[in-house]
């Protein structure tokens, strides 16, 4: 007989930062207020080190929202740019009301 090897349950990684670090600051720009607006996406810029598992978890925990997914480009002016998509149930409009982008 085959002895079943346990596993240890899987755990989540820490983010390298303090959710802080990683999002510096959301963009205001037409594009990224089309986004709140039709899309539900919020768009950061964020710290060049942070990987897409870092900045879900910084923005689930900042802003108390569910994250349905994220993209990262690597913006010509030398930023890192992450567009988060929320979840159905959070809502862009309110998160960048609260923020004061709109």
């Amino acid at each position: 007989m085959a002895e079943e090897e346990q596993q240890s349950p899987v755990q989540k990684e820490k983010p390298k930062f303090d959710p802080y670090q990683i999002v510096k600051f959301p963009l205001s720009t037409e594009k990224a207020i089309r986004q709140i607006e039709f899309d539900n996406k919020l768009t950061f810029v964020v710290h060049a080190r942070a990987t897409k598992r870092d900045v879900k978890q910084a923005v689930e925990e900042l802003f108390k929202v569910k994250v349905a997914s994220v993209n990262i480009q690597n913006a010509i002016q030398g930023q890192k740019r992450a567009y988060v998509k929320l979840s159905g149930d959070s809502l862009a409009s309110d998160v960048s009301a609260d923020l004061g982008l709109i």
